[in-house]
């Protein structure tokens, strides 16, 4: 069993790099866990999306 892990600032790009990931290996998916976190830094929100892959190859 091993894991992937994968962080960006949009959901999109998680998105995008689950994807590339899953397509270019052979790989058994076991489970996919999900995060977002939020800060606040004066008026600015930054968001940060993750995402742990548990996979067998």
């Amino acid at each position: 069993m091993k894991v992937k892990l994968f962080d960006e600032g949009h959901e999109k790009d998680l998105e995008n790099a689950i994807n590339d990931f899953l397509n270019e290996e052979e790989v058994e998916v076991i489970d996919i866990k999900y995060q977002v976190a939020l800060g606040i830094f004066s008026e600015e929100q930054i968001y940060c999306f993750s995402a742990m892959v548990i996979y067998q190859k």
